[in-house]
């Protein structure tokens, strides 16, 4: 099979990429995307193609179109079954179809059918979608383009063909990505942060609200796009207001305005001096055979498996005495060190450091299912939460079994996700603290791992707030149904995002909002 990314024939051979457009859209922690991506069949007969492209796991499509020629094709949602009879009856008879597709196996790879590209002819394909941030350690907000969708492990007697999709190094990328961004904001935007190089951030006003962001000429798409906002106050609560769609009936969610309340607080001092000093702490590393390659295109000499084991050894030395702990490993099968948890002490934290020093990529697959299964079939110890820190590179095919066996043991643990390197799998990742009720992290390089590693333990660490309730201040006449499910609890340095559809007349922002706890 041929290592290709993109537009690929069914016989796996590339469809020539001509160029990315890629605009960003930031209102105040949701980002909208809009990718627009040419390609040429230089071929001299018509082929059907299959386009297989990234997107973040919790991301929501709301529009795909493709041009050829002169002609535009805009999708529409339709029962699985009857849009791929469709695509069927429309290449049967010689027409242009399209075909768009997500896994059933894994909400962050979709796919698309491309029929009927005559001799010659160019395609246009335009996709947009809406996502949610997520907060760093540092209080800034990342988002990722990312610049591959890495392999997907295949567990041994699962059905389907798992994908196989490559980086290239940037002398062979024969095009460039042009990417801009605009930012909004209820508070002034510091600055932007990026793995890449930028052009100057250039502000829109003068309170410093609104702003854009370009990367820099000549950028060779062979790496993600990396980037991390920072606003200030950024534990002030906000509420940013999209207005309602004039062509859509007033009294529907399309018609109404909608609003989005931002919750990121800072606890008073009293409440984060309870820290526990108790818990079991299970830590699950990956050692499949992926994990030998490089973090990222800048730093080749830093491998996935030692960004691992340094986040793993920086979590163990920081581990309050008296709590219990085990580290299990996992590639096509799965070790452990200890035989069950064992007691955090001066003796067991030496033993494991060497155990987890001599670690290498040497155990194969990526079977996350098996040690996952073992962890949740032991017994849990009395008055000690359980506390489940996993480390990937990657993603795996099945990761709607994973996630599904994750939220069924939820009730009696918390689960901290760290992506290791670029193009780790965001489903996989934010889908395990998502379901486990715990907070992902995405190590990308050595920068910014001491921080996140921190964090992801404070939060283990200490008590969530509960009895949470929000207040909202509307106008007269104006009520708001809330979309969100109940928040139940909080962490410190973990933000909640509450929507709502504002319906009555005059339905505006929120006056004022209040939230306690």
């Amino acid at each position: 099979m041929m290592n290709c990314c993109g537009l690929i024939t069914v016989q796996k051979e590339p469809v020539p990429l001509q160029s990315i457009e890629v605009e960003l859209e930031v209102k105040d922690h949701v980002a909208t995307v809009v990718s627009t991506l040419k390609y040429q069949n230089k071929e001299d007969k018509p082929v059907e193609a299959v386009f297989v492209f990234p997107l973040p796991g919790d991301a929501a499509v709301c529009h795909f179109s493709a041009v050829i020629g002169q002609k535009e094709i805009v999708a529409e949602v339709k029962e699985k079954q009857e849009a791929r009879e469709e695509y069927d009856d429309s290449l049967s008879s010689g027409q242009q179809a399209f075909l768009l597709e997500e896994s059933e196996q894994s909400p962050d790879i979709f796919s698309m059918k491309v029929g009927g590209l005559a001799p010659g002819e160019s395609a246009s394909i335009r996709l947009e979608y809406v996502t949610e941030l997520a907060v760093q350690a540092d209080d800034g907000l990342r988002f990722c383009l990312p610049a591959v969708l890495n392999p997907r492990y295949q567990p041994q007697g699962s059905e389907g063909a798992s994908v196989q999709v490559f980086s290239v190094p940037a002398s062979l990328v024969p095009y460039t990505l042009c990417f801009c961004g605009r930012l909004f904001s209820p508070r002034p935007i510091c600055k932007v942060e990026s793995s890449c190089s930028l052009e100057p951030l250039q502000y829109l006003n003068t309170d410093q609200t609104q702003a854009t962001v370009k990367l820099a000429a000549g950028h060779k798409f062979d790496r993600d796009v990396e980037l991390v906002i920072y606003y200030k106050d950024a534990h002030q609560p906000t509420a940013v207001v999209e207005a309602g769609q004039t062509s859509a009936e007033t009294g529907t969610l399309m018609g109404d305005p909608v609003v989005m309340v931002s919750l990121y607080p800072e606890f008073p001092q009293s409440v984060m001096s309870s820290v526990a000093s108790c818990g079991e702490f299970v830590f699950l590393m990956d050692r499949s055979g992926s994990m030998g390659s490089s973090m990222n295109s800048k730093e080749r000499h830093q491998t996935c498996i030692m960004s691992d084991r340094d986040t793993l050894l920086l979590l163990l030395k920081s581990l309050p005495m008296g709590c219990y702990f085990n580290i299990y490993s996992f590639g096509y099968n799965y070790e452990h060190i200890f035989p069950q948890s064992v007691e955090y002490n001066q003796k067991t934290m030496e033993e494991a450091l060497k155990k987890v020093e001599e670690m290498e990529a040497n155990l194969g697959g990526t079977e996350i299912l098996k040690p996952l299964k073992h962890i949740y079939s032991q017994r849990c110890i009395p008055n000690q939460p359980q506390q489940l820190f996993v480390f990937i590179d990657g993603g795996v095919v099945n990761t709607k079994k994973v996630l599904c066996l994750v939220k069924k043991n939820s009730s009696c643990h918390s689960c901290f996700s760290f992506g290791i390197g670029e193009g780790a799998s965001s489903a996989l990742i934010n889908g395990l603290a998502k379901e486990g009720g715990g907070h992902a992290q995405f190590i990308t390089g050595t920068d910014r791992m001491q921080p996140k590693v921190i964090q992801s333990l404070r939060f283990a660490l200490q008590p969530a707030v509960e009895d949470i309730s929000v207040t909202w201040g509307l106008p007269k006449g104006v009520s708001v149904t809330v979309l969100s499910p109940p928040i139940t609890s909080i962490f410190q340095g973990q933000r909640s995002l509450i929507y709502g559809q504002l319906t009555g007349q005059g339905a505006a922002a929120p006056s004022h909002i209040r939230y306690s706890m």
